[in-house]
């Protein structure tokens, strides 16, 4: 009954501090708001800023299988390159030892219920209360959570006597062997609980209460950076190649790391004695006292710090060569150019990115940026087809030219319409999260461009099937009419040139630039169209003619999706 009285608090402690970790951690990332948006582009520095990025998202968000994770989607979805997500990784590892000091520190040194207590109190308040800052509310009710369930984590243990649990001591005292078995148990807490930090708060509370000792309690800390790769490997499954082989990374990394940590074992406790102030016996069973106890933790954080530092200095010169030894473990075999699209489907969907709804948007974001390319590649092909396009064309087969036009631009206009609804659902689905204000706003522009861009390449398939009836009824156009259209449709292409390339810098000069680009268009379509009328009225085709008139519209729709495009990227 004592085991199962002490199992039941061991659990309901865990699942609180795991849950404090969470609300806290989504407080942070919705205070932080703006300056998230800037995460990605820090990753896609040098190897340094990788590192130094993955350090800080997990110390903030608290768990580097969050950071992995989301590494392994940002991969899949080719927002980071294989050799660029190695640096997170590095970073990942550093950034989850903040969460062993902040246990160690205050956990330990303080008496947690007297600061947890109230923190959940004002935390709360400050959450429900209508005002600018209810996420830092968030902050400090999790904070308050999470110390409070540490503080049962700790009371719940000693009720445990080391008579009582002969097994750990009769492993804990066999040489090398115990240290091996202490990775073996580290890693398998954490591969059962999915968090390396609640494993490591776990190893320090029972090293705290003197049921382990220090050298034990530092062998499961090495076991939990191997245990907490599994999330990363779970979350490769079904995803692309370059996806697979950055959670091989992990793997890989944590693996070897912990490997040469084990064949310096001793040299590495010798470190941390040298670095940390205040001596301990590291083979010790005895029940340490409050202040013993809290010198151990303090130990063994720095050993988990010295141990992931040091880890990261070895590896960091040689990026690109990990990168090169896992791309030959898992081969890309996926074909580089298929002859059609096939299916959209917006990779990680779920996972880390659902628990991380301001880098939600920011994978949104870039998602719709490929979108805006296949619309600007189905214009060109417009475009270019245009300048082919008359009466006294020599050498040009026009019914191959407008059935490759129509099969190519059906494809990616049905692959456009694909793309809307996955983006759209996948952005509701970020609204239904905890968003800040900011990023509430850039959804909703998100959403906007969105559909300005399946409209666009609906216009765009229109086009072809335009071109496709006046080679099938015999109507096409004078060169003069051909030459007229080709430097309409440069013009709108120029105009959706401009768009793509200050996508994320868009000012007060970008938009009067767009709004003198939409008028210029709308003259000239009038003076297109003019000119169609024009003719008829002189005898030509009525059909043809009529067609022309329809072809100038749908070009000029497509400009004014551009304009519609800019104007929402200017509200961001």
């Amino acid at each position: 009954m004592v085991y199962v009285k002490m199992l039941f608090s061991i659990m309901g402690s865990l699942g609180l501090f795991l849950y404090g970790m969470k609300v806290m951690s989504d407080g942070i990332q919705q205070a932080a708001g703006k300056r998230m948006q800037r995460v990605l582009s820090l990753m896609t520095g040098n190897r340094i800023n990788g590192v130094l990025t993955g350090f800080a998202v997990t110390a903030i968000i608290q768990s580097s299988s969050a950071t992995t994770v989301m590494v392994v989607s940002f991969v899949n979805a080719g927002l980071l390159t294989l050799t660029q997500s190695i640096g997170v990784i590095m970073g990942a590892n550093i950034g989850t030892t903040v969460t062993a000091w902040i246990v160690s520190l205050i956990g330990f040194s303080l008496q947690i219920s007297a600061m947890a207590i109230p923190s959940i109190g004002v935390g709360f308040i400050m959450s429900v209360v209508k005002w600018n800052h209810k996420a830092l509310g968030e902050v400090v009710l999790g904070f308050g959570l999470l110390f409070l369930g540490l503080d049962f984590l700790t009371k719940s243990m000693p009720n445990l006597t080391i008579e009582q649990l002969t097994a750990i001591e009769s492993v804990s005292d066999l040489g090398f062997i115990s240290i091996l078995l202490g990775v073996a148990i580290g890693m398998g807490i954490t591969l059962l609980i999915h968090s390396s930090s609640a494993s490591t708060a776990i190893t320090l509370t029972m090293s705290f209460q003197g049921l382990i000792n220090p050298e034990f309690a530092a062998a499961m800390i090495l076991g939990a950076n191997i245990g907490t790769t599994i999330d990363a490997a779970l979350a490769s499954i079904g995803t692309k190649t370059a996806a697979r082989q950055a959670a091989l990374v992990h793997v890989l990394f944590n693996v070897i790391g912990t490997v040469w940590a084990l064949i310096l074992f001793q040299w590495l406790l010798r470190v941390v004695d040298w670095v940390t102030p205040g001596a301990i016996n590291w083979q010790s069973g005895a029940t340490p006292t409050a202040a013993q106890g809290a010198l151990i933790t303090t130990h063994l954080a720095m050993f988990h710090t010295v141990f992931n530092a040091l880890n990261a200095i070895v590896f960091l010169p040689f990026v690109k060569q990990f990168a090169w030894l896992v791309s030959r473990i898992i081969k890309d075999t996926e074909d580089k150019e298929p002859k059609t699209l096939g299916h959209y489907r917006l990779e990680s969907k779920s996972g880390a990115l659902q628990n991380t709804p301001e880098l939600s948007v920011i994978h949104a974001e870039k998602e719709i940026r490929d979108m805006a390319n296949l619309a600007s590649s189905m214009y060109a092909r417009i475009s270019e087809a245009l300048k082919a396009f008359h009466i006294d064309a020599k050498n040009v087969d026009m019914g191959k030219l407008v059935q490759d036009l129509t099969a190519e631009l059906a494809d990616k206009e049905r692959y456009a319409d694909e793309m809307r609804e996955e983006i759209t659902h996948f952005l509701i689905e970020c609204t239904r999260q905890q968003l800040s204000p900011h990023s509430e706003t850039r959804v909703a522009a998100l959403l906007r461009i969105t559909a300005s861009l399946e409209d666009m390449t609906d216009d765009c398939y229109g086009a072809s099937l335009i071109l496709e009836r006046s080679v099938k009824k015999d109507l096409l156009f004078k060169r003069k009419e051909t030459e007229a259209l080709t430097a309409y449709s440069f013009m709108v292409q120029e105009f959706l040139g401009i768009i793509e390339r200050d996508w994320t810098n868009v000012n007060g000069e970008q938009s009067q630039q767009a709004k003198e680009w939409e008028e210029q268009i709308n003259k000239t379509q009038e003076k297109l169209k003019k000119m169609g009328r024009k003719r008829i009225e002189a005898g030509e085709n009525i059909k043809k003619e009529l067609l022309f008139i329809d072809l100038v519209r749908r070009i000029e729709k497509v400009g004014d999706y551009c304009y519609s495009i800019s104007e929402a990227l200017e509200g961001l």
